[in-house]
């Protein structure tokens, strides 16, 4: 896999130097203008994918798959609802409540999309093969890279459309926070431009988020071609937690004995670096990640996305499904 030890201080840094400059830290209007260009391909790209291709007629059976099931339902009225009796309920943060709403959202989002995310691995691909429903499947000319690919372009976009009213709701509920929280504490309400602000601040965090999920995701299908459900959901949940402290782990083991120093950095070069996905720093001080940073993380992505879909290949190109 991809070592942190060589993405995470990259992508940090980019961020920093960014960021020293206090006019640059939230970017141009011509770098947001080709972020949004960037954006827009690519989902151009995934709809072409999936009507063009044979792997695209799986992933979208994937998704309808996924968007009927009715975890997918319940997870997101519980999630929708969460968000809502976040931004009633009072956090006690001495006026920076709006900043604990986002906090806890973008939390609340990230959760039961990986959620959705680990099921919909399990289900589609590890009960397929157990159900012997995939051998069917590749009795038609369609290869086992193609089922893969199929089943986690499937996956992201079951996550995707899982997302898009979760995202809806979040960004209402912080326009409307902002006003509530002045009117609660007797101030002036706050101008249309102010409440727009801090809608606009956590939008590249929820792709950001949505970059984890992809990245988990790949992670879970190459578990899911080998072991069943309750195997894949305890994996992916070790790899969370690792992943958000492989940073830490390598800031620890420099001071450590030589065996410590080794375990560390082995851990973080075999464990993905999810803190690379983490806005908590930006939400708390108000600051908006720039769009380099947004390059950076979307080409570590990438990288690992890749890499965990070619390690499914593998793992799935000699199962045996008789």
């Amino acid at each position: 896999m991809l070592s942190t030890n060589f993405w995470v201080p990259m992508v940090l840094g980019a961020a920093d130097a960014v960021a020293a400059d206090g006019a640059l830290s939230r970017g141009t209007p011509t770098e947001w203008m080709y972020t949004n260009v960037v954006g827009l391909l690519m989902l151009v790209g995934l709809i072409v994918f999936s009507y063009t291709t044979k792997a695209g007629i799986i992933a979208r059976a994937t998704t309808k798959e996924a968007v009927r099931q009715p975890v997918f339902l319940l997870c997101m009225a519980l999630a929708i609802v969460i968000l809502l009796v976040n931004t009633i309920l009072p956090f006690y943060s001495l006026g920076e409540d709006v900043k604990m709403l986002k906090d806890c959202s973008l939390a609340t989002i990230l959760i039961s999309g990986l959620l959705i995310a680990v099921w919909t691995a399990s289900t589609s691909v590890a009960d397929e093969i157990e159900g012997k429903t995939a051998m069917t499947l590749l009795s038609k000319p369609i290869t086992r890279r193609q089922f893969v690919l199929g089943k986690y372009i499937g996956i992201l976009q079951a996550v995707l459309w899982y997302m898009l009213p979760l995202v809806i709701v979040f960004l209402g509920c912080i326009y409307y926070k902002v006003a509530y929280d002045a009117k609660e504490s007797s101030k002036d309400l706050p101008e249309l431009a102010q409440r727009i602000a801090e809608v606009t601040q956590v939008i590249p965090g929820l792709v950001l988020l949505f970059m984890e999920i992809a990245v988990l995701s790949g992670i879970s299908v190459a578990i899911s071609t080998r072991v069943p459900m309750v195997v894949n959901l305890t994996t992916c949940f070790a790899i969370f937690v690792v992943g958000h402290l492989a940073g830490i782990l390598v800031r620890v083991g420099e001071t450590r004995l030589e065996f410590v120093r080794f375990m560390s950095k082995l851990i973080a070069t075999a464990m993905p670096g999810l803190d690379v996905f983490n806005i908590s720093a930006a939400v708390a001080t108000g600051d908006l990640v720039p769009p380099i940073y947004l390059g950076y993380a979307a080409i570590y992505c990438g990288c690992y996305c890749t890499a965990t879909v070619l390690l499914a290949f593998i793992l799935f190109e000699d199962r045996d499904l008789a």
